[in-house]
């Protein structure tokens, strides 16, 4: 990779000032720009689930089927990335992240299509694939220009996901369940606005970003023993396993909870997962910065035991405090996973893309075995015997207590 110095003066993908700009700056224009492409990326995989119920009655799927579904877009989400990541910290391939967005673009075409639950399956797993090859890099670019101020980049660019995923549910219940399976084929026109965008920021990161990233490399904390490494990601994947789990139970299935439970029309549960789904987009972009600022450690506690409260109580209370709450829920738990990503990164460092890849493949997995695992469980038990056992998941929580301590976590 050239210097810098004999890189050209202005990249095609930032404002020239940004370029020619301090070595130390937050390159504001490059992360929102991963945040935009982050949301056209997450908005398409949220209206997989939003579309469940109109999904559920035009193939008389049960709830297990619907779970196979997400187990499939999520596996196959969460396979590829850490071996992406890996790759990538050794052998850059910035123009992947089009590419992955063009297999998106395909699997969508299909499901606007599928004539059988086969060829669902097939157009979520070619979904999960393209979302495989996003994370990764794009999490890599963003640690490119954070600058230094790493929380918050990777707050930045995750808050851009979960706004998308936020407006998936909206999506949905103003464009798709109203017309039908066939008006899936216009998140085309969002998957061609990604691939346009991350064309660019490719080009940017061939250019300047991995000299970007090696400027910050003297901010690689302490080599840790073997021992240690182990038991800090062993720590993370018990709080990966309780906050993942507990929100796809949330993403997946509470339309279908409000809808049995109260009585509540589709299009307005729609609202109500999209309130959820605002929150989490809130919380995510706040516990960035402070973990920047407070320590990721402190960021994980607050996460975890502030929403034990609600978690609860939420299976037993009424309409209006079940939408409160699991705003709550949202706004409180989703902060921790930004301080988790950049913790993991410190406990391992150097290997940016590699745990990115680890920590969202992570995610992706969880959710997709837990997703086939709770609406297996709801075939047999029930949707609210599912909510009252998952209540009990941030309990995980003190788990926090066995996190080794890093330079920036204390």
């Amino acid at each position: 990779m050239a210097s810098h110095s004999t890189e050209p003066e202005h990249s095609p993908a930032i404002p020239s000032s940004e370029t020619a700009g301090s070595a130390q700056g937050f390159l504001a224009s490059i992360i929102g720009a991963t945040a935009l492409a982050h949301g056209c990326n997450d908005m398409i995989q949220a209206v997989l689930p939003s579309i469940y119920p109109m999904l559920k009655a035009s193939f008389t799927l049960t709830y297990a089927q619907i779970g196979l579904i997400s187990f499939v877009y999520q596996i196959t989400a969460s396979l590829l990335q850490p071996w992406v990541g890996l790759y990538t910290d050794k052998h850059p391939r910035p123009f992947l992240l089009p590419a992955g967005m063009g297999v998106t673009l395909m699997g969508i075409g299909l499901l606007a299509v599928a004539g059988n639950f086969m060829m669902i399956l097939l157009a979520a797993a070619m979904i999960g694939v393209g979302s495989s090859v996003f994370h990764p890099e794009a999490s890599r670019i963003a640690r490119m220009a954070s600058g230094g101020r790493f929380g918050t980049a990777q707050s930045a660019f995750q808050v851009g996901g979960n706004a998308g995923s936020a407006f998936g549910p909206l999506l949905a219940a103003l464009l798709i369940i109203p017309h039908g399976q066939l008006s899936v084929a216009w998140l085309m026109l969002c998957a061609l606005v990604a691939i346009v965008i991350l064309t660019r920021l490719s080009q940017w990161s061939a250019r300047h970003g991995q000299a970007h990233m090696k400027r910050h490399s003297s901010a690689a904390l302490q080599t840790f023993s073997r021992a240690k490494i182990f038991q800090a990601l062993a720590v993370v994947s018990v709080l990966m396993f309780a906050k993942f789990t507990y929100i796809a139970s949330l993403s997946n299935y509470f339309t279908f909870y409000l809808v049995h439970r109260f009585s509540m029309p589709l299009e307005h549960a729609q609202f109500c997962l999209f309130a959820f789904l605002a929150a989490v987009a809130v919380g995510t972009f706040a516990g960035g910065p402070i973990g920047d600022r407070i320590g990721r450690k402190a960021v994980v506690w607050i996460s975890f035991l502030g929403v034990i409260p609600f978690s609860l109580l939420l299976p037993h209370v009424g309409l209006v405090w079940t939408i409160v709450f699991t705003i709550f829920i949202g706004l409180i738990l989703s902060s921790a996973f930004s301080a988790l990503v950049v913790y993991a990164q410190e406990i391992v460092p150097g290997r940016a893309g590699m745990v990115a890849g680890i920590m969202f493949g992570t995610m992706f997995g969880i959710s997709g075995l837990a997703a086939a695992g709770l609406g297996k469980m709801a075939d047999v038990y029930g949707i609210e015997w599912v909510y009252s056992l998952c209540a009990f998941l941030p309990l995980l929580g003190f788990a926090t207590l066995f996190m080794p301590d890093t330079k920036r976590s204390r």
